[in-house]
């Protein structure tokens, strides 16, 4: 390994696997298929479409947690918003309405316990909290990045507009496991609701990253396509 990543496009990508089983998800969102026998990393992303540098840079991001090293000029913008998009499907359609219908089951709304229709309405709040992010990102910031691929420059919006207003979605989900962890009833079915609290743990902590990756990684690429895309337009004339 190099002394600035810990990965490498040289590396055989089941070692990245075996090193951080989390990587699974950025090859997910990566569109990246499993099956790849002993190939290296930059082999797999060859065969199968996927920009290899823009492929390391998150792995790398996700692996190290180093907020500060971000080489943006590595990053392709289409190959990172493909990524960004894959990752809200996978949250809005597959995700949350996995975990709501756990809830649903560990939750009891015979019994005579506001707790339980607490808990669904937390959920449900926060679920369209990250859904109206999502959809703000997919149809307004993501469409005028894709003008921005296209050489178009808007007098009407910037990346650090975005940025600014960029606040995280996770304050609902705290929350939302307080409530369950202080007050859930102790004749409840535990199992199924540790089992519940274990996902949205682990869907905080996937949020939190994800919105690392936009900030630190995402952003920083907009920004300075916009400035080239500036600086061709004063070169011009225009």
């Amino acid at each position: 390994m190099d002394k600035l990543h810990k990965y490498r496009a040289t590396d055989r990508m089941a070692d990245l696997i075996s090193d951080n089983f989390s990587l699974l998800m950025v090859m997910s969102r990566f569109g990246l298929k499993l099956g790849f026998a002993d190939k290296t990393v930059n082999d797999v992303c060859q065969e199968q479409g996927v920009d290899c540098s823009t492929f390391l840079a998150v792995a790398n991001f996700i692996s190290e947690g180093n907020l500060t090293y971000v080489d943006d000029e590595q990053i392709s913008l289409t190959s990172l918003m493909d990524y960004l998009k894959n990752a809200h499907t996978y949250f809005l359609d597959f995700n949350l309405p996995t975990i709501r219908r756990k809830l649903i089951e560990a939750l009891d709304f015979s019994a005579a316990n506001d707790v339980d229709v607490l808990v669904l309405k937390f959920f449900d709040e926060y679920a369209r909290e990250v859904s109206r992010h999502m959809e703000h990102e997919n149809n307004t910031v993501f469409k005028y990045v894709e003008q921005l691929l296209q050489g178009r420059l808007s007098d009407k919006f910037r990346i650090v507009a975005y940025s600014s207003k960029h606040n995280q979605i996770d304050t609902k989900l705290k929350e939302l496991k307080n409530i369950i962890i202080k007050y859930y009833p102790e004749e409840g079915n535990n199992n199924l609701m540790n089992s519940v609290l274990f996902d949205i743990f682990n869907c905080e902590q996937d949020l939190i990253t994800h919105c690392d990756v936009e900030d630190y990684m995402f952003v920083p690429a907009v920004m300075r396509l916009e400035k080239q895309l500036c600086e061709r337009r004063a070169q011009d004339g225009q």
